[in-house]
């Protein structure tokens, strides 16, 4: 990543970003979108977490993980210490696909540029992807996340760690442990780039 801008830059920058996505048209999810969901959080967070896209709520608030799933999110950011504020969450696209089927390689391929350049302006220190969508289209593997998941990957030099959906956890809660496994490495990882 380019060396880090000021705060107040970076905010301009995500800012400047956001106005250029507009009321966007570049793919066909713009059909059934209410929102565009841009994404939230800290310009300078060391922490950033990339889902798959909007679901309903977060197409009705234009905020990313608010519905059922963003609760799980909350609850493991708060539990490890973080606040939701310090931290930045978005999604690989912006709109939410019909029926929350997952978006298709076109519409990744028109949203991708705009994830790319929100890692770029914020600059984290480590990036977790969430589920199948976020991780093989950020990291352009095909590696499925349960294999994925818990082993750490590069980014442009970002560790990235790739784990569960929230989503996954409402039909399968015993399952949590796993993710709180991978955060646990992140927190790590955060404290060796210099992380109080």
């Amino acid at each position: 990543p380019a060396p880090a801008a000021s705060s107040s830059g970076k905010e301009e920058s995500l800012k400047l970003l956001r106005e250029e996505i507009g009321d966007c048209r570049r793919c066909k999810l713009c059909e059934g979108r209410t929102n565009i969901v841009f994404g939230e959080g800290s310009a300078d967070a060391r922490l950033m977490f990339i889902g798959e896209g909007p679901g309903k709520d977060e197409d009705i608030h234009a905020r990313p993980f608010v519905g059922e799933a963003g609760q799980i999110l909350n609850n493991l950011i708060n539990k490890r210490g973080w606040k939701r504020e310090e931290v930045y969450i978005a999604n690989i696209v912006k709109c939410r696909p019909p029926a929350n089927r997952a978006p298709e390689d076109d519409e990744i391929a028109a949203c991708m540029p705009f994830v790319q350049r929100q890692i770029e302006i914020i600059g984290p220190k480590v990036i977790m992807t969430l589920g199948n969508v976020a991780t093989q289209s950020l990291l352009r593997v095909k590696i499925p996340i349960s294999k994925a998941r818990g082993n750490f990957y590069s980014y442009k030099d970002i560790p990235v760690m790739p784990t569960f959906h929230p989503a996954y956890f409402l039909r399968n809660p015993k399952e949590k442990y796993l993710t709180w496994e991978d955060s646990a490495k992140v927190l790590e990882k955060l404290k060796s780039e210099g992380e109080d």
